[in-house]
Parts: structure tokens; sequence; C-alpha cells
């Protein structure tokens, strides 16, 4: 299709190419929440399935609960939370971390090494052989895939992605934490709630404007021609760039003056919030050069742009932004 301004355009772009279809995301929505229900009941209805954390049972996590997903709306992650039952845990680091089993939790047990150290892999087996119990996923593909149990149905686009998980005691700190596998047998520690706490706390800063930043930004890092900077490590470092602000722009501003932040916060360090991983910015000498020469030429075209609309060359303002964005970004009819 074809627009008449820059504004325009970035409505019709963000609606048709960057943010998920709103029906898409209703049915999603709603098909989750029944997988959830389903889940919940497993302990009563499969033989040997470990009891879940009554009220907790599920956690959702990821873009998809951060509402920073992209199209094509491809997976969706919740944890499965399930009941310690007596287990400890024993930490060599963060991402390997082994759950102890005492005697009086029968169904663990089952799924436990000859050492009685509960095997990830197990728990993520039981969940993925259990998905086959409901009956409208008999036909559907499951598998696991590292430290999940990833449920495709025929009738959707997307995956359900089944963490296990337990919760620790407060620490010492007074803070808990969620365990999860970690690939190959033993586990790690996460939390989502302080991801999902950050984005929701950011974009109410701004007033509701940087869940769609962050889309829009990651579509531009999904769609460039440069090296691909992971989701995860994109919306932090765009979050920690609105950490150091106190007032919106404007869209267009933002964009522009993001891109030359991000020529030089490309080099930095842009620590986990979770203050479990650490630096989250382990990218090549190399591709963080290529990155922040991408980003300064996107600085430029975005700086173009807004001096052209601003002395009605829409056209040529639209063709600046197209250059960002790429083809996807509506033409201009002028």
């Amino acid at each position: 299709m074809t627009i008449k301004t820059v504004n325009s355009g970035f409505e019709s772009f963000i609606k048709d190419f960057v943010n998920l279809d709103e029906d898409n995301t209703k049915t999603a929505r709603s098909s989750r929440d029944w997988l959830y229900e389903q889940l919940k009941d497993f302990p009563n209805k499969v033989d040997n399935f470990p009891s879940l954390y009554s009220g907790k049972e599920t956690k959702g996590f990821g873009s998809f609960q951060r509402r920073t997903k992209i199209r094509p709306l491809d997976d969706i992650d919740f944890l499965l939370v399930f009941k310690g039952e007596g287990t400890t845990y024993t930490e060599y680091s963060v991402d390997e971390i082994e759950l102890n089993v005492p005697d009086s939790s029968e169904k663990l047990r089952k799924l436990c090494n000859a050492d009685n150290k509960l095997n990830s892999i197990k728990v993520v087996e039981k969940i993925k052989n259990s998905l086959s119990n409901i009956p409208q996923y008999q036909k559907a593909e499951i598998h696991r895939r590292q430290e999940a149990a990833t449920l495709k149905m025929t009738s959707y686009d997307w995956n359900f992605d089944i963490v296990p998980a337990f919760i620790t005691n407060e620490d010492s700190f007074g803070k808990n934490y969620y365990i999860i596998p970690n690939g190959n047998g033993k586990w790690k520690k996460t939390d989502p709630r302080i991801d999902n706490d950050r984005t929701r706390n950011t974009n109410k800063k701004f007033d509701g404007s940087i869940l769609e930043f962050i889309r829009l930004i990651k579509y531009w890092n999904c769609n460039s021609n440069t090296p691909k900077v992971s989701s995860y490590l994109m919306e932090n470092i765009i979050l920690d760039y609105f950490d150091g602000k106190h007032s919106w722009i404007g869209r267009k501003e933002e964009i522009r003056d993001f891109f030359f932040n991000l020529k030089t916060s490309i080099f930095l360090s842009h620590y986990d919030p979770k203050g479990i991983q650490g630096d989250l910015n382990d990218l090549d000498y190399d591709i963080k050069v290529k990155i922040s020469n991408h980003a300064g030429n996107c600085y430029d075209y975005a700086s173009e742009a807004i001096e052209l609309e601003s002395q009605s060359e829409h056209k040529k303002a639209v063709e600046k932004w197209r250059t960002i964005f790429g083809n996807d970004f509506p033409e201009c009819d002028e």
C-alpha cells in the first residue's frame, strides 16, 4: 500500500508487519489459558505425575508475556511449577545446579538419577509424554527441545514451550528464584518476574510508548543486513537506554536518538537485571563494530528523515525510513 505522510506510514507498518495480529493474539492467549488448565490437572490424571505448586502452577515468561514479541508468533513460553516436597539444591554456578530429592518425594524420585539427583531431562520428558493424555493433543507434534517440552498443534502457527520449574526458599538477601533445566540434565536459576516488572514499569514511566518502541527496534534488528543481536539482549539494551531518560520526545526522535546511543552502547556491558547471568553482551568485537557502523548510518538516515519531514518533503522522508526499516515500510504516493 501507499501512504501520504510519515506518521501514516509508521502506523501502517507497525500494524501490518511489526505487531502481532490481534485475532491471532486473542486465539493464542485463549489456547494458552486452556492448556494451563489441562496441565494443572495432570497430577490427578497422569500416573506418577509430580505435584504442582498450588496457586503458582504456571508462570508466563518470554517476549509474548512481556508483550514485546514481533511477527510471526512462533512460540509461547511458560513455566510449569512443581512442589519441591523437601527437595534441596546445591549450586555450583548459576547455570549448574543439582536438585537433591528426599526419599519421601516418591514421584520426583522416579525422575532422578541413581544418586537421587533430579534429572531435568527426565522431568521434561515426563511433561512431553503426558501431553498426549489430552485428547485434543493426541495428533499434535510433541517433542523435547533443550529445557522445554514443545507442543505444536497443526491448527496453530505457534508452539507452546513448557518449561518445568521449582521455586527456591528466600536466600540471605530475601530473594528467591525459579530453577529450570539447563539443557544437559541439571538445572539453572532464572526469575521472569524481574524481566516482566522491568518492562512493565518502564512502559508505564513513558506512558505506554515503550512496548511498541521495543517491537520496532526488534523488527529492525531481525531484518537488517548486519549481524543480529539476540532478542533478549536487544530488549535490555533498549531498556538500559530508557533508564537514562526522563521524558519521551516522540517516536521518530527516540528512534533517531536510540541509534545514536547504540553506536557506543553496543560496546558496553549490559547486565542481566535479574543479577544471574552477569554481562549479557558477549558479542565478538568485530560484530559490535558492524552493528555500531550500521546504527550510525541509521542515525544519519533518521536525522535526515526528520529534517525532510519538517520541510514537508514527505516522499523523501519516507524513503529514508524505508532505508532503515526495509521495503515493508509503505511507499509514499506523493
